[in-house]
């Protein structure tokens, strides 16, 4: 009977302890679980951004091959651009060229009638008073060019020793060059010198204007900082 008793007492023993570990298993494994699916929550985020951070990744990358295509082919344009604007100095000073070539044909045909009379003519005073109208004002306008300088375009303010040899390339000596300009002429000259307004801002034609008419005290009042340190 006692032998039974005790049997039955570890029995009942082992099913509590037994329970008791059980228990505290279960508290320990449902904690786990927990951890997982928050662990499991997380990693589903993580992906989300990391799919969202790819996406926008991706966009840049088009973005940027976008951009640097763009640069490559803005080059290119620019310079067929240039090349196309760009005139010949000849074409640009029409002005000037077309009065000195005008200027330059008077004397061939004030020659001419000259020529003419001392061949038809057999007198010599026809001959002498041929070539005294020829040396009249037409051979004056004829020098004109010939003993003509080259002007100071440093004068002008915003005109420096880069900008000077740029226009002396393009055929530009004088200020009256300058102060004929057109408003197509600025804008084919700013093309060459790579300007933007600057001619206008600076105001060149006003300047070359006043220089050309040798109005030099109005010139002075006007523009006091030519010749100073700032006027290039």
């Amino acid at each position: 009977m006692s032998t039974f008793f005790y049997m039955l007492l570890a029995f009942v023993v082992g099913v509590l302890v037994g329970w008791f570990i059980w228990g505290r298993l279960r508290g320990e494994l449902d904690s786990l679980r927990g951890d997982l699916d928050r662990t499991r929550s997380e990693r589903d985020r993580l992906r989300a951004d990391c799919d969202r951070l790819k996406g926008e990744l991706d966009a840049c990358g088009r973005a940027r091959a976008d951009l640097e295509s763009r640069l490559r082919d803005a080059p290119s344009a620019k310079d067929g651009a240039d090349k196309a604007a760009t005139p010949a100095p000849a074409a640009m000073m029409s002005t000037p060229t077309t009065a000195t070539s005008a200027k330059a044909a008077k004397p061939a045909s004030a020659r001419k009638p000259a020529a003419t009379k001392t061949a038809v003519a057999p007198k010599p005073a026809a001959k002498t008073a041929a070539p005294k109208k020829a040396a009249g004002p037409a051979a004056k306008k004829a020098a004109a060019p010939t003993t003509g300088k080259a002007d100071n375009l440093r004068r002008l303010i915003g005109v420096g020793p880069v900008n000077e040899r740029l226009l002396k390339g393009l055929g530009v000596t004088t200020y009256a060059q300058i102060a004929a300009w057109t408003d197509a002429d600025v804008k084919r000259v700013e093309e060459v010198l790579n300007f933007d307004g600057r001619i206008a801002r600076e105001k060149w034609i006003e300047q070359a204007k006043l220089l050309a008419a040798g109005n030099e005290a109005e010139f002075a009042r006007q523009f006091p900082s030519a010749g100073t340190a700032s006027n290039s």
